[in-house]
């Protein structure tokens, strides 16, 4: 990948859409991790507004303090950075407790991980409102159109996404070139949604370069059966999330009526 030319295609695409939109800037969610940390800078190099908003839910204080640090840097190296902080702690638990009650508190964990992201959506939505902002996403290609890793209505609603063409090992590739904090390259990638440390991988059961390697023999047509061990493994976790996951990365299915039928 010619990753300096990539990163100024995507700059100059994100300020001209801005401007043909009308719009002031960018609004992005900063989880501490590599994505929005990449997804904010690449916004940070059009010149045009960006505000970073850190919206924690019971969250992680390694995590906290990684997007804080990403926010200082980006003040320290670029004049159009804002920055918010909204703990959503409250409001969450206040949304658990009208919830009803359940029997086994596990049965709803990802039902209440969804809820976080829906949350921090609806906040972003409300600081873009406010300035004419648009909300860039965070999510990449692995993520988006791979195995749908993603909160439907939540993380995945956007206005626009800049690095959903861009695999997870692009990415970081990026995020060096960008001179991101070291300790946001190294942290193992996480949604952050469950109030503990687990990572992506521990939910997924593969990392981003196996994925990644399983989306490609996907769209060559592969079959997990032509593979062996590990590989046959990866294939198939690959697979079903792809399988399971697919009414998110496709358009909202609409009923459309016979036109007899409306005469």
């Amino acid at each position: 990948m010619k990753t300096r030319e990539v990163i100024d295609y995507i700059v100059n695409w994100l300020k001209t859409y801005a401007n043909n939109a009308g719009m002031n800037g960018f609004v992005v969610g900063i989880s501490g991790g590599i994505d929005s940390a990449v997804t904010s800078t690449l916004c940070a190099k059009t010149g045009l507004k960006v505000l970073c908003v850190e919206m924690p839910i019971h969250q992680a204080q390694n995590q906290v303090t990684r997007a804080l640090n990403h926010i200082e840097w980006l003040k320290s190296n670029f004049d159009t950075i804002g920055m918010q902080q909204v703990n959503l702690t409250s409001v969450f638990d206040s949304m658990v407790n009208e919830f009803p009650q359940v029997a086994n508190e596990e049965e709803r964990f990802l039902a209440l991980a969804n809820t976080r992201a829906r949350l921090r959506m609806t906040a972003l939505y409300y600081f873009a409102a406010m300035d004419r902002l648009l909300v860039a996403g965070t999510g990449n290609k692995v993520e988006d159109f791979g195995v749908g890793f993603f909160t439907k209505y939540g993380d995945g609603g956007v206005d626009i996404s800049p690095i959903a063409d861009l695999l997870k090992t692009e990415v970081y590739a990026i995020a060096k070139v960008l001179g991101i904090n070291q300790d946001i390259i190294d942290a193992a990638p996480t949604d952050g949604l469950w109030g503990d440390d687990r990572t992506d991988e521990d939910q997924i059961g593969a990392s981003y370069p196996e994925l990644e390697w399983a989306m490609k023999m996907d769209k060559e047509g592969k079959n997990p059966s032509e593979f062996e061990g590990r590989k046959q493994e990866v294939f198939e976790i690959y697979i079903k999330y792809n399988t399971t996951n697919k009414h998110k990365m496709i358009p909202i299915p609409i009923c459309e009526i016979p036109l007899h039928l409306k005469e």
